[in-house]
């Protein structure tokens, strides 16, 4: 590599280290969205309802994720805009890519309720692998993997009655992808 390639590197490495110490690696949104998955939780486990309308409450309850990342990032003292970065826009459109996949969430939805949930488990697993590269974070590779497929596998060996075990298993290795991304950033600061 020419030593215009080497600075190239560099500079982006520089930038990407500012957006993991001014935005903490997302830690607000994998907090938030641990929450979010456990509400889901209750409303698949303790609402007598049918598997489209949980879907439809689960859709609606949704709508708190922006409040609740909003309140993490005050407490953990996050910051979203960090001004002349031109990577840190980045963050924001890998996370809007999850909703590119929502017409297929909509025809589950419409076709096959009872796995609405698992469907939904694997577009919100499968959106934190960019962010691996976004925060060099290798437990965003592993929670994405996690989710995903552990969700997958939920799905085909319980009982249909039994899904809510789905978002419940999200919002703990959301919750320990947090406690992972806490501890590494830290480190991170120390350094």
């Amino acid at each position: 590599m020419n030593e215009g390639g080497n600075e190239t590197l560099v500079s982006l490495e520089k930038l990407k280290l500012e957006i993991q110490l001014k935005a903490k690696n997302g830690i607000d949104f994998i907090f938030a969205a641990s929450i979010l998955w456990f509400g889901v939780f209750l409303i698949w486990k303790y609402t007598n309802n049918t598997s489209y309308n949980k879907s439809v409450f689960t859709f609606i309850f949704g709508s708190i994720l922006i409040p609740l990342v909003l309140g993490f990032s005050k407490i953990l003292k996050t910051n979203w805009k960090i001004k002349d970065n031109p990577l840190q826009p980045l963050g924001l459109w890998l996370n809007f890519a999850q909703l590119i996949y929502f017409p297929f969430l909509i025809f589950i939805l419409i076709k096959y309720p009872d796995y609405f949930i698992m469907t939904y488990a694997i577009i919100t697993g499968a959106h934190l692998f960019p962010y691996s590269w976004f925060y060099d974070e290798i437990g965003y590779a592993i929670a994405a993997i996690l989710i995903s497929v552990g969700s997958m596998l939920i799905a085909i060996f319980v009982n249909i009655n039994s899904i809510f075990y789905i978002p419940i298993f999200t919002a703990f290795v959301l919750f320990l992808l947090g406690v992972w991304i806490l501890i590494r950033y830290q480190r991170l600061k120390r350094e």
